[in-house]
C-alpha cells in the first residue's frame, strides 16, 4: 500500500468534506454537532491506526471501505437532518443527539442488556447441551432415528415464535417463559444439524473403530462427537441468532427491563431518539456476540 494512498483516498476525501460541512454550514437547534464531530474523528483516527500499522494491505483496504460507507451514511443522515432538515425532526433526530443519548444512557443500556443476556445464555446453552447429546444418540441409534425423523420435522417446522404468547401465560415468571421459548428456538436448528453431522461421518471410520472393539462411550465422544462439530457449530450459529429475536420478541409483549423492553417503552411514548439508540445497541451487542461466536469457531475448527 503506498503512502499516496494512506493520505488520498475516498475515506479521508470524505471526512474532510464532513468536517467542511460542520464547521461551514449552520445547523438545527440542538443538533448535537460537536458530538458528531468527535465520533466521525475516533472513527477516522482508528481508520488512520489500521492503514499505517496494518501489514496486510487487502484488510487495510476492506476496513477503510468499512469505514467509508459509515461516514457515508453518517454524512448523509447530518445533511438530512441537521443542515436542511428534510427530515421530520420528531422521528428522525440527527447523528449528534443520537451519539449524545447513548451516552447517556449507557447505565440504562448495560443494565438491560445484562438482563437480556442472563435469559439468552440461560436458554441457549439448554438448547446446546440438550441439543446436541439427544443429536447424537439418535443420529447413533438407527431405530431411535427412524422414529424421531417424521416427528422432527413437523415439530422443527413450527416457528418458535407462536410459543410466546402461550409460554408467558403458562409460566410463572417472565423469565422462565422466555428461557422455554429460547430454548425451543435453539434447540431444533442444534438438534438437527448434530443430527445430519452424525448420519454424514463416513461409515468406514466407523466399521473401523467397532473392528478395533471401541466401546459405544469411547465412539461416541471420540470418534463422532469430534466428526460432526462443524455441523454442531453450524447449527449452533443459526441457534444464537433465533434465540436472539426470540428474546427481543418476548421482551416486547411482556417484560419489564431488557433490550427489547427497552426499545419497545420508549416508543410507546413516541421517544424515537431512544428507540434508536436502543437499536444501535442491540446492533453493536449482537456484532460483538457473532465476533465472539466466531473466533470460538476458528478454536474448535482449528484442525481444518
Amino acid at each position: 500500500m503506498t503512502t499516496a494512498y494512506k493520505v488520498f483516498n475516498k475515506t479521508n476525501i470524505l471526512f474532510a468534506l464532513f468536517l467542511i460541512l460542520e464547521f461551514c454550514l449552520p445547523s438545527v437547534p440542538k443538533a448535537c454537532g460537536t458530538h458528531t464531530v468527535i465520533f466521525i474523528g475516533i472513527l477516522q483516527v482508528i481508520f488512520w491506526v489500521r492503514v499505517f500499522f496494518l501489514k496486510d494491505a487487502r484488510k487495510a483496504i476492506v476496513f477503510g471501505d468499512i469505514v467509508f460507507l459509515v461516514l457515508l451514511f453518517l454524512f448523509a443522515w447530518e445533511l438530512a437532518t441537521a443542515k436542511f432538515s428534510a427530515l421530520d425532526r420528531f422521528l428522525y433526530p440527527t447523528p449528534g443527539e443520537v451519539i449524545k443519548l447513548f451516552i447517556t444512557e449507557i447505565p440504562d443500556l448495560i443494565s438491560a442488556f445484562l438482563s437480556s443476556i442472563t435469559i439468552l445464555m440461560s436458554g441457549y446453552l439448554l438448547g446446546v447441551v440438550v441439543g446436541v447429546f439427544l443429536g447424537l444418540i439418535v443420529g447413533w441409534n438407527k431405530r431411535l432415528y427412524e422414529v424421531a425423523q417424521p416427528i422432527t420435522k413437523m415439530l422443527a417446522a413450527i416457528p418458535p415464535i407462536v410459543y410466546i404468547p402461550y409460554a408467558i401465560a403458562i409460566f410463572p415468571t417472565f423469565r422462565l417463559s422466555s428461557i422455554f421459548v429460547i430454548f425451543i428456538g435453539s434447540f431444533w436448528p442444534i438438534f438437527t444439524n448434530t443430527l445430519s453431522g452424525v448420519l454424514d461421518i463416513d461409515r468406514k471410520l466407523i466399521d473401523s473403530a467397532r473392528a478395533l472393539n471401541v466401546s459405544n462411550r469411547n465412539m461416541l465422544l471420540h470418534i463422532i462427537l469430534p466428526g460432526t462439530i462443524p455441523s454442531i457449530i453450524s447449527g449452533a450459529t443459526i441457534g444464537l441468532l433465533f434465540s436472539f429475536i426470540l428474546l427481543t420478541s418476548a421482551e416486547m409483549i411482556g417484560a419489564t427491563n431488557g433490550m427489547g423492553w427497552y426499545v419497545k417503552y420508549f416508543s410507546d411514548f413516541a421517544n424515537y431518539p431512544k428507540v434508536l439508540v436502543g437499536i444501535v445497541f442491540m446492533g453493536i451487542v449482537v456484532s460483538c456476540i457473532k465476533f465472539f461466536f466466531e473466533k470460538l469457531e476458528k478454536y474448535l475448527l482449528r484442525w481444518r
